[in-house]
């Protein structure tokens, strides 16, 4: 089974490790931060956080202190099969840390697609843009609605059961599907997304706005199955 290591040095990255550990091997690593007031502070990590870590095909960083996360990928990225970086700022930093090769610096966790390495396409098989599926009776009513790909933070889970709930015994066919997407993406917004709201760019959008964006589309490019065996219960 691949093997996660989601590192942290803050309150962040918790809710991830919750929902990444129920398909992958996971360890979840919580590191000290080196201090800001002394910049020759020794950046060290215990013994047994480096073997976890050395185990791991994926790092996730959830880490936000600079020389912390540097030293992480200069440690590790030669041992490990890639990183990704969630929590960083700058173009700078994100082309110093992606120079490497198997880091990527994703600018927010739900929009992770394949790029090609096994061990990378294997976690964005589950985690990464949401993809759907809604499962269907004879009649072409809604079922149940499937989350193949999900959002590693869970809001694509709660959407979809919302949806589900919704929705359910309704004909298909007689749903517009770009109204359900529509507010499957409002609906987005009640869950505690820990995204920013302001982007560092201001002619683009904010993170939680991108993550509306990327749950209104899953809805409208879902598949369609009959009857498919469902692993996912939905929540009344």
């Amino acid at each position: 089974m691949l093997k996660i290591a989601i590192l942290t040095d803050g309150p962040y990255g918790d809710r991830a490790y919750q929902i990444i550990k129920k398909e992958f091997d996971t360890e979840f690593i919580h590191l000290k931060a080196p201090s800001d007031k002394f910049f020759d502070e020794k950046i060290e990590i215990p013994k047994e956080a480096i073997e976890k870590i050395e185990e791991a095909n994926i790092i996730i960083s959830y880490i936000s202190h600079i020389d912390l996360v540097l030293d992480i990928v200069d440690k590790f990225s030669d041992k490990v099969d890639w990183i990704i970086i969630a929590s960083w700022r700058g173009e700078g930093l994100k082309n110093q840390l992606e120079s490497k090769g198997n880091v990527t610096c994703s600018y927010i966790m739900c929009e992770l697609e394949d790029n090609g390495n096994p061990i990378y396409d294997e976690f964005v098989s589950k985690f990464g843009k949401p993809i759907l599926e809604f499962i269907l009776n004879d009649n072409n009513e809604i079922e149940n609605i499937e989350v193949i790909r999900s959002s590693p933070c869970g809001s694509t889970s709660f959407v979809a059961d919302f949806i589900a709930n919704k929705y359910k015994n309704q004909n298909i066919n007689k749903i517009a599907i770009d109204d359900l997407a529509r507010e499957a993406g409002l609906r987005i917004q009640h869950y505690p997304c820990r995204a920013g709201k302001i982007r560092l760019f201001s002619d683009e959008e904010s993170k939680k706005q991108l993550a509306s964006t990327f749950h209104s589309d899953a809805f409208k490019s879902a598949k369609v199955q009959k009857h498919k065996n469902k692993n996912r219960k939905i929540k009344e």
